[in-house]
């Protein structure tokens, strides 16, 4: 297929993606309103729209490997674009992010991001933010779920290194739970900027859990390690050597 065709599919599977977003929040957002039940519910639907459309519309296919948590567990993630957002949120029961306290104005999204139990933070006032989310769940505030925060703190594109943020070893000395290591190769499909979109097999694999008790230094470490190993390895699967 030549790039300008793949290239004006890519267009029109971005555009449709943003109508479906609002047809989400239209259906979904009443039942959202009154149940957070009903936002999470939204937000799958939308996971599953994204990933038929992109196999139908682009020749992108999203694969999931390892074993997604259930349970009360941080997910340390690598994050290369927009869709490595989608495929892991859809490969858990109740997923929420830590993300900028701007985007909690962004029109359907930053609703759907509150109802699903997202943690929107000022800069400075991370941990402050999540003291108080661990303590509603303890005391019946909030519901459990899985944690997922980006372990470079941004998107990454592929092949760049960037350093691990340590803000990820104190949330998990912090919370006290196991950690999910999650590696991607999703930003060769679907890159951080542009509307090209690669067709593919975009995969996002869910690594053995860090157990909770390790020193922060040695977390980060071990972190970093099975995060880069596995998402370099799946960038050469990709047909990716840059």
């Amino acid at each position: 297929m030549s790039y300008s065709l793949q290239l004006i599919r890519s267009v029109l599977f971005n555009i449709q993606m943003y109508v479906a977003m609002f047809v989400v929040g239209v259906v979904w957002g009443p039942w959202a309103i009154a149940s957070q039940r009903g936002a999470i519910a939204g937000c799958h639907a939308y996971c599953r729209w994204v990933a038929f459309s992109a196999k139908w519309m682009i020749g992108l296919q999203f694969e999931v490997r390892g074993t997604p948590p259930t349970g009360e567990v941080m997910i340390a993630a690598k994050h290369q674009s927009f869709l490595d957002v989608l495929m892991i949120y859809g490969a858990i029961p109740r997923g929420k992010f830590i993300m900028k306290d701007i985007l909690k104005y962004a029109p359907i999204l930053g609703q759907f991001g509150l109802r699903i139990g997202c943690i929107p933070v000022k800069r400075g006032k991370r941990g402050a933010a999540i003291k108080k989310m661990l303590a509603d769940v303890k005391s019946g505030k909030a519901k459990a779920g899985q944690l997922i925060i980006y372990a470079q703190g941004t998107r990454i594109a592929p092949g760049v290194k960037a350093p691990y943020k340590i803000g990820v070893g104190a949330l998990y000395k912090e919370t006290g739970q196991p950690c999910v290591p999650v590696a991607t190769n999703a930003g060769v499909f679907w890159p951080k900027r542009g509307f090209y979109r690669k067709p593919g097999v975009a995969i996002v694999a869910f690594l053995p859990p860090i157990a909770p008790g390790m020193a922060v230094l040695a977390f980060m470490a071990k972190l970093e390690a099975d995060i880069e190993g596995c998402s370099d390895a799946l960038l050469v699967e990709a047909g990716f050597h840059g």
